[in-house]
Order: structure tokens, then sequence, then C-alpha cells
């Protein structure tokens, strides 16, 4: 019998906690006492409350000791995991601080307190390494993100957006669960250490195939891989943008989070001899989304939709990282869904406001926009040439090393080079239609030459983003200090 120790549990899981007393404060605050005052006030009290509970979990995070986990395994304590929840916990004070001028709800308190929820979630995927504990924390994560995306009541495409996603990620997390009881069958224990131990010792059968696909298809859902992809461009064009913001940038970070500690536990460090199907299933899902992803892109005409279709291709890259299984390319995996979900946030800070501004997210909207304002077109510019992987940008360095990985990885002799190749060529071809938005904002004249409206918090934040993707670029040893290995 597992013996709790609870003072080590209440460390472990105080930021979350943390969090959650922020959601009730909000709600509270929000409900009880401005509940009679202007949106505009009640928004911003209750992102201000939000961000200053992502604070306080920061500051426990960083001042915590490390701990080797909790319940015989269930969850983790390390730093690396540590780093990556300071991570996910910045994304969604930026995505709340990009919220704070938003009109798309007359319930902003309801609002702040299921996005701290979903982050909270967000946490306990990252550390989880038990089989329910990840499925638990997923589906927390998932449920406050469905709800999310519906939260623009009178928008129909918002609850178009919030339907499909909500059916398809029902079917994936029901395949998963599926998935997760077949390898508990096959091994007799939810810990992802047990389950490596006792799939070290068993010949590879066909139910254990069936298990893998089936948890591929969950989590390929979460990260929107090829071909479990279909809901991410309707959903990141239908969410409000700060929800969207988060779908493509915490909800990912901790999704792979996932992906590389599971990758870890079914796959042998010597090589590809054990679970190769895994490895298998794997690069055929980065494959697709490479191909896939980019020439979608390619033909869109929302710079919603094409983000989103630039997210796919970008988790191709990822899972290729993941497919190499070293403690170096478990790292780059982490340093790059980070840096892409920090320009990511920016992005959709950006197209919100111009869609704020002209009513469309189309490319035309974004004409002239270097003569309206030039700092948020200068932002822009960062972000779309960091997602393209243009040096000095940080979004190079988060390229070259994955690649890196990938190349000198044990046992990526047969398929490595080629793979990166490929990587490579679409990255050059993403190139054109990051371009293609760039070309609007700098080339072509606005229809409307008067200056962009934006507050001051909104343009500071993104002024922020884009420094940071800027230094990141400059000096990438900073961030990559901080993501230790293993």
């Amino acid at each position: 019998m597992i013996q709790f120790d609870y003072g080590n549990l209440f460390a472990i899981t105080l930021p979350e906690t943390i969090l959650e007393v922020a959601s009730l404060l909000v709600l509270v605050i929000d409900l009880g006492w401005l509940r009679k005052s202007a949106q505009s006030m009640r928004m911003a009290v209750a992102c201000v409350l939000g961000v200053l509970g992502c604070g306080a979990s920061v500051a426990w995070l960083a001042a915590r000791p490390a701990s080797t986990g909790l319940a015989g395994g269930a969850l983790a304590a390390t730093p690396l995991v540590g780093a990556v929840q300071i991570g996910i916990l910045i994304l969604a004070a930026l995505a709340l601080l990009l919220s704070i001028k938003a009109e798309f709800s007359r319930n902003p308190g309801e609002f702040v307190a299921i996005v701290l929820l979903g982050v909270t979630g967000m946490l306990l995927v990252t550390a989880a390494r038990d089989l329910l504990a990840i499925f638990v924390a997923l589906e927390l994560l998932s449920l406050s993100l469905y709800v999310l995306t519906a939260f623009a009541k009178s928008s129909r495409r918002s609850a178009e957006a919030a339907l499909k996603y909500y059916l398809f990620g029902g079917l994936s997390a029901a395949l998963m669960l599926f998935g997760f009881s077949y390898l508990y069958g096959l091994t007799g224990t939810t810990s992802l250490t047990g389950i490596a131990t006792s799939l070290a010792a068993q010949s590879a059968s066909p139910l254990l195939v069936i298990a893998l696909a089936m948890v591929a298809a969950g989590l390929g859902f979460k990260v929107a891989a090829v071909p479990f992809h279909l809901w991410a461009p309707d959903t990141y064009q239908g969410a409000p943008a700060p929800v969207a913001a988060l779908i493509a940038s915490g909800s990912k970070v901790a999704s792979f989070a996932v992906l590389v500690v599971l990758t870890d536990g079914l796959v042998s460090t010597q090589g590809y001899s054990r679970n190769s199907s895994w490895i298998v299933l794997l690069l055929s899902m980065a494959v697709g989304s490479i191909f896939l992803g980019n020439l979608a892109a390619l033909v869109q005409t929302s710079v919603r939709r094409l983000l989103a279709y630039s997210a796919i291709a970008h988790a191709g890259y990822m899972l290729l990282g993941i497919a190499a299984h070293t403690p170096q390319s478990g790292a780059a995996v982490l340093y790059y869904a980070l840096t892409y979900a920090l320009t990511t946030v920016g992005a959709f800070g950006g197209i919100a406001i111009v869609e704020r501004a002209t009513g469309s997210d189309r490319l035309d909207a974004f004409a002239g926009l270097s003569r309206r304002n030039p700092l948020l077109a200068a932002s822009m510019l960062i972000y779309f040439l960091s997602l393209a992987g243009i040096p000095p940008l940080v979004g190079f360095w988060a390229k070259f090393n994955l690649f890196a990985a990938v190349l000198h990885a044990p046992g990526t002799a047969t398929w490595g080079l080629a793979l990166v190749a490929l990587a490579l060529g679409a990255s050059a071809v993403s190139l054109y239609y990051y371009l293609q938005v760039l070309k609007r904002i700098y080339v072509l004249k606005p229809a409307d030459p008067t200056p962009l409206p934006i507050s001051f918090v909104e343009l500071a934040t993104l002024v922020l983003i884009a420094l940071a993707v800027a230094l990141l670029g400059i000096f990438p040893s900073v961030l990559g200090n901080w993501i230790p290995l293993g």
C-alpha cells in the first residue's frame, strides 16, 4: 500500500493550490463586489488577480527545493518539471494581460477563473508520472479549454469551434483511456516507471501495438498532429484570441512534456530495439504534420487559420525530437515548445488588436499596419520571423538545437538525415506564408490610415514579448541553461 507524505504532497501541489485559491478569489471579488461596475473595470481587475496568482505560483516554484516525487511516482517535482511549469505560468500570465481589454464576454470573473483552472491542469499534466494522474489532469485541462473556446456567446463561430473541439476531444480521450487500460493490463501497473520496467522484460505483442496506437491518437489530438489535427483550424479561428493563444501555447507545452516522459518509459535508451512501433507512430505523425501543416498554410487567407496550420507543422518538428529520444533531444523539444509558445502568444495578441479594430483576421486586415502602429508592426515582424526560424531570433536556435539533437541521436542514422532535410525544406516553405503577412504589414497601403487603437498594457506586453524573443535569440544559452537535462 502506498504511503502518502502529506507534507510533501502539499509542497508539490502548492502552485496548483495557489491557482485554485486565486480562481475562487476572482469569482468572489467579481460577483460579490464588482457586479455593478463597468465591464472594462471587471475584466481588468479579474485579469490582474489572475496574473498575481500566476506570479505567486512562479515565486513558489522558483524557491521550492527539488523533490523526487510523490505517492510512488504519481507526481514529480524535478528541476526540469519546475522549469516547464514556470514557463507555462508565464505564458498564462501574458495571455491574461492581453485579455484586459477583451470584450467577448460579459462574465470576466468566470473567464479568468476557468483560465486558472485550465492552467492548473497544465501544471498537473507536466508533473504527472502515472497514467491515471495524466488522464485526470488532461481532462481538467481539456474541459476548461472547451468552455473557454465557447466563451464568446454572441459568436456562432465560437460555438461551432467549441462543439468541434469537444467532439474530437471526447473521442480522443476515449481512445487514450482504452490505450492506458491495455497498458495497465499488459504491465499490472499505472506508474510510468513500473510500465517501463515491465515492458523491458516482455517481447512486443499485437496488443501492445494497439495500446500504443490508441495512446498516440489521444496525445496526437492534444498537440494537433496529423491525422488528429482536424479540430485545430476551426478552433484557432473561432475561439476568442486569448483562448486560442492559451491553446497554442501552454496546452501544447504541457502535452509535449507528457510525450517526452511517456517516450522515456516506452523506448529503450539503447537504440530502438524495444517498442520501435512507438517510434514509427511518432515519425508517421511527424512527417504527416510537417507536410500537411506547411502546404495547407500556403493557401490560407485567415491569419488565425494560417497560424493553426503552422502549429501543426511545428508539432511535426517537435515529434521528430521526441522520436530521437535522448536527454538532449528531450530538452531541445521543451526548449522549442516554450519558445514557440511565447512567440505564438505574442502573434495572437497582435491579431486580437487588429481584429478588434477592423472586425477581421484576414490577411488584408493587416495592410499598412506599419503606418498605423509602428511598434505593433515591429513586434509582429519579430514574431513571424522567429516562427520561420530566421537568425538571430530564438526560433532559429530552437530549430537548430532540435535538428542537431535528431542528427546526433544514437539509432537515427537510417532516418535522421532524411527527415531533418525534409524539415529544413519545409521551414523554407513556411517562410513564404509568414512573409505574406509581413508583406501586408509593411508594403501595402492601409484602407484606413488612422492610428490603430491599442491600450498601453497591450502594447507594453507585446513589446515585452518581442524583446524576449529577440534577446533569447541573441543569448540562447540563458534559456538553454535554465532547462536542465533529464
